[in-house]
């Protein structure tokens, strides 16, 4: 398992740079391994780097794909795939470990499709404002799948959300509820990007101007 500050969805490509010990003896392991894969889960309380931490029991496997060595540690690159939910945390040995049990892929259905280029629509839009106050991951336009059923991940995973709205996401039981609620949760994010300064307007409060002026 590995335990991260972000949440990792179905169809989306994952990229670590690992650099503790207990991780470099997984990635070892996984290595050893025909068709290697780990878990990822969203850290609730804690930090990604120390132990300690405490883990929201769902996530996504991740099917590895690359590793490039680098000085005293690796950049590897990874696919998310199927949904679990853990049935029970076991002892660090030393890397965190887990029982888990799938989850289901969400069944796709052509009736969904106007739904679906709604939901990208909405995203792409509000991606491409985000962008203007920086921080974005995604770019508006980046490229997915042409497959429904993993561009409607994609599309849920590109949109600028917090982690919690994300895990909300992650936990969609219908294709259609995933649709429906990447598009609230979306618009419902978007007043809370306010409105970005033009080049060359200056800001002036109560205070009087910013450092702007």
């Amino acid at each position: 398992m590995f335990p991260l500050g972000a949440v990792l969805f179905p169809h989306t490509p994952l990229a670590l740079r690992i650099f503790e010990e207990r991780y470099l003896v997984m990635l070892g392991r996984l290595l050893d391994e025909t068709d290697p894969a780990f878990g990822v889960v969203l850290i609730e309380r804690g930090s990604e780097t120390g132990g300690g931490d405490q883990r929201f029991p769902l996530g996504t496997m991740a099917q590895l794909s690359q590793v490039v060595p680098q000085a005293g540690q690796m950049q590897i690159v990874a696919r998310g795939t199927e949904r679990f939910e853990i049935v029970a945390w076991l002892d660090d040995d030393p890397y965190p470990r887990a029982d888990i049990r799938a989850l289901p892929d969400l069944e796709w259905n052509d009736a969904l499709l106007p739904l679906l280029e709604e939901a990208e629509r909405i995203v792409r839009r509000v991606l491409g404002r985000a962008q203007l106050f920086g921080g974005t991951r995604w770019d508006p336009e980046v490229e997915l799948a042409e497959e429904p059923l993993p561009r409607a991940w994609q599309v849920a995973a590109i949109a600028p959300l917090g982690e919690l709205d994300q895990m909300e996401l992650l936990r969609s039981m219908t294709l259609g509820g995933l649709l429906r609620a990447t598009i609230d949760l979306t618009l419902a994010a978007e007043p809370l990007l306010g409105d970005p300064v033009p080049d060359g307007v200056i800001v002036v409060d109560d205070e009087g101007p910013t450092d702007e002026d």
